[in-house]
């Protein structure tokens, strides 16, 4: 058995060459900063993740409450703080995971690519294609997440305190991401100045793009019934570093 660890995810697996999604024990990991209790290590802490994911999605983030959650999940307001102080942290640890699970995807999909340039392409289309659950984590639904994301995932780090946060690591599962597909850009061109400011604008875009697609179409130039994210930054990405 071989164990493969980076800063955000843990993956053991048994075979490499025949790794799959359902050969895999995933477990993905959160900085410690963001929670008093790990939520992962109870079934109600679970519960708190799974419902705290359906409620946000439906009333947003201004309007969700954590007493509106306890009575979601039938349990006192108080077992909820247990685990976190706030709401914004719970936010700020949801898209922790987030960015996590798709570092997780990122280094699954380009394990034995050999191609830096198949390997980009990879990378690109899971920061840009629309998302689908994961069943090998039945508590957390990450295309719920991925709508949250969308929508509320920059109210966890345009804040007054994101400097302290980032300080503490809040934001590393984020920032590994960037760095990982940022060095495989610098494998197809060296030279090139940019590659944290390409593949954030990546990650950023996408999400803004969507976004508008659903609420201010004018904004974009998705079509309704059609999917066009991923082959548009693609094409920017590639003739942008384009030696």
């Amino acid at each position: 058995m071989i164990t493969c660890i980076n800063d955000s995810i843990t993956i053991i697996f048994a075979q490499m060459y025949t790794l799959t999604m359902r050969d895999l024990n995933i477990k993905i990991q959160v900085n410690p900063e963001l929670y008093l209790k790990n939520p992962d290590s109870t079934e109600l802490g679970r519960n708190i993740i799974l419902n705290s994911i359906v409620l946000i999605d439906t009333l947003g983030f201004e309007t969700f409450t954590f007493k509106k959650l306890s009575i979601e999940i039938n349990s006192p307001e108080s077992s909820i703080y247990r685990y976190f102080i706030n709401k914004h942290t719970l936010l700020v640890y949801l898209t922790s995971w987030y960015w996590s699970w798709i570092d997780y995807r990122i280094f699954l999909a380009t394990l034995n690519v050999e191609s830096a340039i198949e390997k980009l392409a990879k990378s690109i289309n899971i920061l840009t294609e629309p998302v689908l659950e994961d069943d090998s984590i039945s508590y957390v639904n990450e295309v719920l997440l991925n709508k949250i994301i969308i929508k509320e995932s920059i109210k966890a780090y345009h804040t007054k305190d994101v400097d302290e946060e980032n300080k503490k690591g809040c934001f590393e599962s984020y920032k590994n991401v960037v760095t990982r597909v940022a060095e495989t850009v610098l494998e197809i061109n060296p030279k090139f100045e940019f590659s944290h400011m390409l593949v954030s604008t990546i990650a950023e875009g996408a999400h803004q793009q969507r976004y508008f697609s659903n609420h201010l179409p004018m904004l974009t130039d998705v079509k309704k019934g059609e999917d066009v994210i991923s082959k548009f930054y693609n094409r920017l990405v590639f003739k942008t570093i384009s030696p």
